[in-house]
């Protein structure tokens, strides 16, 4: 064993490490119910079982940090998995928004079945997508699988969709505010059908044309000085 892991799983560094985890897992679940900023960090000190007042700040610096830790704790799986249907869809070279729309669903749905506070994990994404200022960067980093999405997604939709009516993040809402109630309510036994469904509604939203008094209305509003 060298030094470098003797270092790494002695007790003292054990012991920081099974802190941070109780930290990052009492803050899911506790952002999860009472919302990111309806979660005080005494709360989540005390519910982590930490009795030192500087332990969050030692491991996360502020709430935005904690945040951040767990957030990292899930969407490296999320993005790993979408990553493999979009390579899958360039690589059959057909274009299918349905198979687009699954890239965007099913990555995140299988947070449904992770017991380590993958269903928490969907309800604060929810909640910082459908705030009214989202906070996107959050989620979406510069490595996110959601940037290769939106650009293979692009040339499906209407050029209004992505000009004017971000329809693609109106997408992403939708998706994870009924990833989040599902989350929020008792587990299934099965969430196939529920996936299934949820992929036909993000399919159906993603191509709903731009009606003509939508567009009328439209050139009304970009015409006037």
């Amino acid at each position: 064993m060298t030094a470098h892991e003797t270092q790494a799983t002695s007790p003292r560094n054990r012991k920081a490490g099974d802190t941070r985890a109780a930290l990052i897992r009492a803050a899911e679940q506790l952002f999860a119910a009472k919302g990111v900023d309806g979660a005080s960090l005494n709360e989540i000190k005390r519910a982590a079982g930490q009795r030192n007042a500087m332990a969050l700040q030692y491991h996360f610096g502020d709430r935005t940090g904690l945040l951040r830790a767990v957030l990292d704790k899930h969407l490296p799986a999320v993005d790993a998995r979408r990553e493999v249907l979009l390579q899958q869809y360039e690589d059959g070279g057909a274009a299918d928004l349905r198979s687009l729309a699954a890239a965007l669903v099913l990555p995140a749905a299988a947070e449904l079945a992770d017991p380590d506070g993958g269903r928490e994990f969907l309800q604060i994404v929810a909640e910082l997508l459908n705030r009214p200022a989202p906070l996107v960067e959050l989620i979406v980093t510069k490595g996110s699988s959601i940037h290769p999405w939106r650009r293979l997604v692009q040339p499906l939709l209407a050029p209004e969709s992505t000009a004017v009516f971000h329809t693609r993040f109106t997408a992403m809402r939708f998706c994870h505010a009924e990833l989040a109630a599902r989350a929020a309510s008792r587990p299934r036994r099965d969430d196939r059908l529920f996936t299934s469904r949820l992929v036909d509604l993000v399919t159906a939203l993603l191509a709903a044309p731009v009606s003509e008094q939508t567009a009328r209305l439209l050139r009304e509003r970009q015409a006037r000085p």
